[in-house]
């Protein structure tokens, strides 16, 4: 027999795809010996026509599996994932009240009343860094923190060195804040200085009632120029 030569036929210069093993598995369970499928495909086509049906079979192996992969998984159970929260211990009420606290300047600096709502009781007392009366009441307050918030932009405000006390259902909160914002004639203003609050727990929310912050010192710096000493005007809820 002459090289390249098959059956008495001419060898082509088609190369063979090397063997799969993953379709050998398949081929052999389709086929296997005695099976019917093989049997029938054998008898009624032929083994030319046999192999043409293996095709058609293999090519619809992957179409079964991507339906299958784009089936939706099944969507939890609300009641279970409602059992596995209440099955969680509770955060201590100090861990509580640092968040609240944290929540409540997030919505201060980006001036989201709505939110920021939620985080004080309805008479609740602010008292801040400068000589006038206490601000009493959340109405009262909203009015002179939005008449503020007109005249600043790219507020910032910073916390650190909180000290947080519970006591039942009451608790405190002092800490450090750094307020910096651009003023409405370009100048950037800063203060620093404390905040106290006292928060009440009620309905296991906690809201702040009282409101008291101090300014330490401020300064005013122009957006080229040297920062000079502010007037003691702090921004409402942090002076």
């Amino acid at each position: 027999m002459l090289p390249g030569a098959v059956l008495g036929k001419a060898c082509t210069s088609t190369t063979l795809p090397p063997p799969n093993p993953a379709a050998g598995k398949i081929v052999r369970v389709i086929f296997s010996t005695g099976g019917k499928m093989r049997r029938t495909a054998k008898n009624r086509f032929g083994w030319g026509a046999a192999w043409i049906f293996l095709a058609v079979i293999l090519a619809s192996l992957p179409a079964a599996a991507q339906k299958n992969k784009n089936k939706k998984a099944p969507e939890p159970d609300p009641n279970a994932v409602s059992d596995l929260r209440s099955a969680l211990p509770a955060p201590p009420d100090s861990q509580v009240v640092d968040q609240t606290v944290g929540e409540m300047l997030g919505y201060w600096q980006i001036g989201d009343v709505d939110m920021l709502r939620k985080y004080y009781a309805d008479d609740v007392v602010m008292v801040s860094g400068a000589w006038e009366p206490p601000v009493v009441g959340w109405d009262n307050f909203l009015k002179a923190y939005q008449a503020q918030r007109a005249g600043v932009t790219g507020v910032r405000i910073e916390r650190s060195n909180t000290y947080i006390k519970v006591n039942g259902n009451s608790a405190w909160a002092t800490y450090q804040f750094l307020y910096v914002a651009v003023a409405s004639d370009g100048n950037v203003v800063q203060f620093r200085g404390h905040t106290t609050l006292i928060l009440n727990k009620a309905a296991n929310r906690w809201v702040i009632a009282v409101n008291h912050s101090s300014v330490v010192d401020s300064t005013t710096s122009g957006p080229s120029g040297p920062a000079v000493s502010a007037p003691n005007s702090a921004p409402m809820n942090n002076r």
